[in-house]
């Protein structure tokens, strides 16, 4: 089969013959018709987010195509059967034709959707849903911030608080990035290049709206200052740092508020985790899916042998939602 390898030398991608995937006892092949990108994926090629052991080389984190194969524990241990649409969640090996899942790790394709929207949805959401409400015990009512609001995640996470009953606050940085998200309905868009969003969130604070919950994947200097506008016991997530690693925090505050700073990735956890966390996602959030109050929001679909351009669309900013190799 063929896979996207990153070359050794020149580090640009390449399609190229690879290794056939072999099952193991509880696998399910995938023949894969569609794959999302991440910015994780980046984070590989740079060589600073290796997959785990036993996982292909290649990136790709999710996908969505059709079982052609199955192992005899995935057959004895599952409902799944040969010819289903199904999405995935992986550790890694998502751009390519084919690939090797447990059969925990797949879901059914939400009614109505396409290959190219499946794909998308697997990793944002699961991570979305784990961060809303494992790591962040997401609650009715709650005042929510979601930062970097025209990205992959954000366009799952402020759909998915939403309909959840949350009130949402998210950021961009410019007035173009904060028009092409107004379909996803935050109740408060910050443009940070027009707007200081200290002042904003001191604002919602002294009018009796404290964030209760924050997703961050900026961090950067001004983050530790923000800390003091959440309500006690208040939640406040990273999720990565794009704006820089390093920022100060008043510790007197955060003891002072009980605020929880949580660092969290969904790449880390067991597979046996990530299994409980896709059956949740399937009960809770599929209906929702299924029902039209939350909808993958797909920015390109582009061949799996342009995934460099794919590649440099997430490098330059210029997604507003996500990027989908079609691989069939």
């Amino acid at each position: 089969m063929k896979a996207v390898l990153i070359d050794k030398d020149t580090n640009a991608l390449l399609w190229t013959d690879v290794p056939d995937p072999t099952l193991g006892e509880d696998d399910c092949l995938i023949e894969i018709h569609a794959a999302a990108l991440n910015r994780a994926d980046l984070m590989q090629r740079a060589g600073d987010y290796p997959p785990p052991p036993g996982c292909p080389e290649w990136m790709g984190l999710e996908i969505a195509g059709v079982i052609v194969e199955m192992a005899e524990g995935a057959k004895k241990k599952s409902s799944w059967k040969i010819g289903d649409r199904v999405c995935a969640l992986l550790g890694g090996g998502g751009y390519a034709e084919y690939a090797n899942v447990k059969y925990d790790m797949l879901m059914p394709i939400p009614a109505g959707c396409t290959f190219e929207e499946a794909a998308a949805i697997p990793e944002a959401y699961a991570t979305a849903y784990l961060n809303l409400f494992h790591e962040g015990g997401l609650k009715p009512g709650y005042n929510f911030l979601m930062h970097a609001g025209a990205s992959g995640l954000a366009s799952v996470v402020i759909p998915m608080a939403k309909a959840f009953g949350a009130r949402v606050i998210t950021s961009v940085i410019s007035d173009e990035a904060a028009k092409s998200i107004e379909h996803l309905g935050a109740d408060l868009i910050v443009n940070t290049k027009k707007e200081d969003i200290h002042a904003v969130l001191r604002a919602e604070r002294d009018a009796g709206r404290p964030l209760d919950l924050a997703i961050d994947c900026l961090g950067g200097d001004f983050q530790g200052e923000c800390l003091q506008y959440m309500r006690y016991g208040g939640r406040w997530i990273m999720i990565a740092t794009l704006a820089g690693d390093n920022t100060t925090v008043n510790l007197k505050e955060l003891y002072k508020l009980n605020v929880r700073l949580i660092g969290s990735t969904l790449r880390s956890k067991s597979p046996e985790f990530k299994a409980m966390l896709l059956a949740e996602l399937v009960r809770d959030v599929w209906p929702k899916i299924e029902a039209g109050q939350i909808k993958p929001t797909i920015y390109k679909v582009l061949p799996i042998t342009e995934a460099e351009e794919a590649h440099g669309i997430l490098q330059r900013c210029e997604n507003v939602g996500k990027v989908v190799l079609k691989v069939k």
